[in-house]
């Protein structure tokens, strides 16, 4: 029978809607892991590309469980955080921000959950400047998120081995949380796109103390 502590999910759903979107239960954050993947499918043979650890981690949403524990081991320079950006484009949501689905992939400036110790992050300002740089370069449209109540897992990455520099990046999605979540095939494309070019492009030049920044 059930009882306290019995687990219980959404029933699994996934379907096509029109040409680009894509909605199904636990987008947040199956489509991320799909752009990790074919991200590393394409930096894998990259000759110049920095040392790049892929960490599928879990429990995010219940303190961050799985991803200290394996950055207190990798003590990386950089981290890079895959998941969604709130869209703002329903009416529940517009006041909010204005990012949206189609609109091609974002990066946050700045996300605090405000409840207790939970924090939130603030990325590096040399990872802002090249993420923007590159989609400059690749003609990609790159979206901009500042959002209270929310937090990833750089939130506490981010403090391991004296600091980390860290920004979060996504996808933007509708209905987060609930049993249909929305995104856009076209956003993710773009996503690994710039992924791809932006990790490949760090090199030991990268600036990543905040002086004379």
């Amino acid at each position: 029978g059930i009882k306290i502590g019995s687990p219980i999910t959404y029933a699994p759903k996934a379907k096509k809607i029109g040409i680009n979107k894509f909605a199904g239960t636990a987008v947040d954050d199956r489509a991320g892991c799909a752009v990790v993947i074919e991200t590393a499918k394409k930096i894998k043979n990259s000759k110049n590309r920095p040392t790049v650890h892929i960490v599928f981690s879990v429990q995010e949403e219940f303190n961050l469980r799985g991803a200290l524990p394996v950055a207190e081991i990798l003590k990386p320079d950089i981290a890079i955080q895959i998941d969604l950006i709130l869209a703002n484009d329903t009416p529940d949501m517009i006041s909010k921000g204005n990012v949206k689905l189609g609109g091609g992939p974002g990066m946050s400036l700045y996300s605090f959950h405000g409840r207790g110790t939970l924090n939130g992050v603030i990325p590096h300002p040399n990872l802002v400047k090249h993420f923007d740089k590159i989609a400059n370069q690749l003609s990609i449209p790159l979206q901009r998120s500042a959002n209270s109540g929310v937090l990833t897992d750089l939130s506490y990455v981010q403090l391991v081995n004296g600091g980390v520099a860290s920004i979060d990046v996504g996808f933007p999605l509708r209905y987060s949380h609930s049993s249909l979540e929305v995104c856009d095939l076209r956003d993710l494309d773009n996503l690994i796109s710039l992924l791809e070019s932006a990790i490949v492009k760090i090199d030991n030049n990268f600036i990543l103390n905040r002086d004379n920044l």
